[in-house]
């Protein structure tokens, strides 16, 4: 079974990373998923059952969830669900898996900044140094020089179309009219 799901839940481990022999970074930690629902005859909110998940990412988002998803906290998560099964001193076990395509903190119970990761794609195969704007990170190393723009002039030079980033939020910085 290979299809793409959306799930909410609780990060239920700690996060483990490592990386493959062949140098691809990993990144992977169990998630709970527990459906409530309102039973009006108690007049209160009641637990269902919880669905367990081994959330696995790789490459960038591998590095992301490592330093930015703790125990504990609220997420959401985009992927390919699998479900494995394998038999182990005559019992079979099952589990399933999701292959993280985006992992990201569920914002209905409390707030994140977010800061955008110079050499992180969002779009496979897309190349940011093509895009226009300087990207937040926490250094400034992330402006390079990609040669001349449009306009002859050079990254370092202020044109009208490029956008500043705050290092801090990583959010466009307003610019004055």
């Amino acid at each position: 079974m290979n299809d793409s799901i959306t799930v909410r839940g609780f990060v239920a481990t700690e996060i483990k990373t490592s990386t493959t022999p062949g140098g691809v970074a990993t990144a992977s930690f169990r998630l709970g998923s527990t459906g409530r629902r309102f039973d009006r005859s108690a007049n209160a909110w009641v637990d269902g059952n919880t669905n367990w998940f081994t959330v696995q990412g790789y490459r960038q988002l591998a590095g992301n969830m490592g330093c930015s998803i703790k125990k504990g906290q609220r997420v959401i998560i985009v992927g390919r669900l699998k479900m494995r099964s394998w038999e182990k001193d005559g019992r079979v076990h099952h589990v399933a898996e999701i292959d993280a395509e985006s992992v990201g903190h569920d914002l209905m119970w409390g707030s994140a900044n977010f800061t955008r990761t110079a050499g992180g794609s969002p779009v496979p195969g897309q190349d940011l140094s093509a895009v226009d704007g300087k990207y937040s990170g926490s250094d400034s190393s992330h402006d390079v020089d990609r040669g001349p723009n449009d306009d002859g002039t050079t990254d370092g030079d202020a044109t009208d179309d490029e956008q500043d980033f705050d290092e801090e939020t990583g959010e466009l910085k307003e610019t004055a009219a």
